[in-house]
């Protein structure tokens, strides 16, 4: 699980490994919490976590297979 100060991702590494999945998670997210590789797998980009506004357009795009998790509750 990659953390931020208030937030936590976890994405399943299945889809973090399919290049198509990659890419949709980083033109969902508005805040650019998701990039890809070079090599078209995912990357989690920590610095921005902190900057999640819990949409859940990433958990809609990959249901089941991507996680948001409150870290302050």
């Amino acid at each position: 699980m990659a953390n931020g100060m208030f937030i936590g991702v976890e994405v399943d590494p299945k889809v973090a490994a399919d290049a198509a999945m990659a890419k949709k998670l980083t033109e969902v997210c508005p805040v650019n919490i998701f990039a890809v590789k070079p090599d078209g797998t995912l990357r989690i980009v920590e610095e921005n976590l902190d900057e999640c506004t819990l949409c859940d357009l990433c958990v809609q795009a990959a249901p089941g297979k991507v996680r948001v998790v409150k870290l302050y509750e």
